[in-house]
């Protein structure tokens, strides 16, 4: 895609400085700039590399002066880092703009969507499945029967949606995704060995959830493992069934959240983070990289460890884990003092 200066402009409400002709077809930083490329400078730190960039436009803010000679046509607007953001925002709405259906897909008769639907090849649309407007759903995407996909929202390939699920508008599923897989649930008998339990229930995912690649999410035993208003997934996360996490919560890479646990609205959760079973995880609180949780967490906790403890308990007993073997050795002399009196 080829946009003039003056386009970008108009896009960012901002002024041209220079060519308002130039075309650019291509992003990049101010350091590694090009013919063609747009770039921007927001951070001073960088300053330099406006006078020798080849980038034909870059984005500044309205109150940069120079005090050399450039050759990069600038568009000068009230907060540069903004402005990129909006622009690589724009630009992949842009980028992603896909409608139509490709072949071979599978539709079942019953399958119900809006306008503006986007279907990659090899996708699977299971038996009464609806879909709402300006949905875009990528190849070999498979989406089981009953499944409802609200407006907007967005599932790349090889996402798959088991039976039931709901997901609300303005999501996006990533690559690798599977939601409604069955909750672990097994029972031993009196031999010891175990049966599968039936998982009746469904996930139900609410508007502008953001889950990244290789994520699982499954189904409620009975009921439903909620996932509520702008929650973000990081990769590689394993929620169970019948939790319920709630409004943004964020959960980076790697943590496991187990079953019946409902965790609470703005709370940060660090990567590799383990949450037990059948707690209860109040509202903002914050859990550090690493940590396992093994209690019901109060609102505002920010923990650390495993098992998790209060963040400044933690780092107290880290200053004397790391000094133990001197107080041991202090300790041994004290003893030996004593011995010898």
């Amino acid at each position: 895609m080829k946009f003039t200066a003056a386009q970008i402009a108009g896009i960012l409400n901002g002024t041209v400085e220079g060519d308002e002709n130039v075309v650019v077809s291509k992003l990049s930083k101010i350091e590694d700039g090009s013919e063609g490329s747009l770039t921007f400078l927001a951070n001073l730190k960088y300053k330099s590399y406006i006078y020798s960039t080849k980038a034909s436009v870059t984005i500044v803010n309205n109150d940069f002066v120079a005090s050399n000679e450039f050759s990069t046509t600038l568009i000068r607007v009230e907060n540069a880092y903004q402005a990129f953001s909006q622009l690589l925002e724009y630009y992949n709405q842009v980028k992603m703009n896909k409608t139509g259906i490709e072949k071979p897909v599978f539709i079942a008769d019953n399958v119900e969507h809006g306008t503006d639907l986007y279907l990659g090849a090899f996708a699977y649309l299971g038996e009464n499945v609806k879909i709402g407007n300006n949905v875009k759903i990528y190849p070999q995407v498979y989406i089981g029967d009953n499944v409802t996909i609200g407006d907007n929202t967005i599932l790349f390939t090889g996402a798959k949606l088991y039976s039931e699920t709901v997901v609300g508008k303005s999501c996006v599923i990533n690559s690798g995704v599977v939601i409604g897989a069955d909750g672990f649930g097994f029972t031993p008998d009196e031999k010891g060995e175990f049966h599968k339990v039936p998982q009746i229930g469904n996930v139900i995912i609410e508007d502008n959830v953001d889950i990244g690649p290789g994520t699982t999410i499954d189904r409620a035993t009975m009921g439903s493992t909620i996932i509520k208003n702008g929650v973000k997934l990081d990769n590689q996360i394993q929620i169970a069934h019948n939790v319920i996490i709630g409004e943004n919560t964020v959960i980076a890479a790697q943590s496991g959240v187990a079953g019946s646990t409902k965790i609470g609205k703005n709370c940060i959760i660090g990567g590799q983070v383990g949450i037990a079973g059948h707690l209860v995880v109040g509202d903002n609180v914050k859990i550090q990289a690493q940590s396992g949780i093994s209690r019901n967490v109060k609102d505002n906790e920010v923990l650390q460890g495993s098992p998790g403890i209060r963040l400044a308990d933690f780092n107290k007993s880290y200053v004397y884990f790391k000094n133990l073997p001197k107080i041991v050795e202090r300790l041994n002399t004290v003893e030996k003092q004593i011995d010898n009196e």
